[in-house]
C-alpha cells in the first residue's frame, strides 16, 4: 500500500503513448497503477503501449491489457518515429520467492527526433551502462545531435555495500555511470 499519494494523480495525466517497464519488482510494476493507465486510454479513445522485458506480456495480459510489445535485450520498438531500445542493466526479477531472474530486466535507451534520453530503470553499476554507450554511439554524432539529451539513474537502497552493490548504484557510482 502506498504511504503517500502520487504526485500527479492517473485522472490528471494527459493521454499516455508509451509506458516501459524496467523490471517486475512490486515497488516498480504495480498493477493498480498499470491496470489504471490502460482503462483510461482506452475509455478515452486512445491506445497506451507498454514496452516490457522478455518474460513479463502474459502478466499483463492477464490483466486485461493487450498493447503489449515484450523485448529482448537490444530489440527496438517504435511508436510514432520514436525508436525505444531494451538495453541491459546489472539488476534482477521476480514478483514472488520462486520466480527469481525467469523474466527479463533492463533499461531503456530512447531517440525521438528531438530527444535522446536513458532511463536506467533498477541497476547496479557495470559494464551494461559502457556498452549501451557503445552499442548507440553512431546514433550520437554531433551531427546527430551529440549524446543524450537527459539520463535517469536509479540511485537508492544501495546500504550496506557489501549487499547492495550488485542491485543499486550509489550516488558516486551514478555520476560515473
Amino acid at each position: 500500500k502506498r504511504a503517500l499519494p502520487p504526485g500527479v494523480s492517473l485522472q490528471s495525466l494527459p493521454p499516455i503513448d508509451v509506458v516501459v517497464i524496467s523490471h517486475n519488482h512490486y515497488d516498480h510494476l504495480d498493477r493498480a497503477s498499470v491496470v489504471e493507465l490502460d482503462y483510461k486510454a482506452r475509455t478515452e479513445g486512445g491506445r497506451t503501449v507498454f514496452l516490457v522485458p522478455l518474460g513479463q506480456k502474459s502478466w499483463f495480459e492477464d490483466l486485461g491489457i493487450r498493447t503489449v510489445v515484450e523485448l529482448d535485450w537490444w530489440q527496438k520498438h517504435t511508436v510514432r518515429g520514436v525508436d525505444f531500445f531494451l538495453t541491459p542493466v546489472q539488476h534482477w526479477s521476480a514478483r514472488g520467492v520462486a520466480d527469481r531472474s525467469k523474466t527479463l530486466w533492463g533499461g531503456w535507451s530512447v531517440f525521438g527526433q528531438d530527444l535522446h534520453w536513458y532511463f536506467g530503470g533498477d541497476a547496479g553499476f557495470s559494464k551494461d551502462m559502457a556498452d549501451t554507450r557503445a552499442h548507440f554511439a553512431t546514433r550520437q554524432t554531433a551531427a546527430l545531435g551529440g549524446g543524450l539529451d537527459v539520463t535517469l539513474i536509479p540511485v537508492g537502497a544501495y546500504e550496506p555495500r557489501w549487499f547492495m552493490r550488485d542491485q543499486h548504484m550509489n550516488p558516486q557510482e551514478a555520476v560515473q555511470a
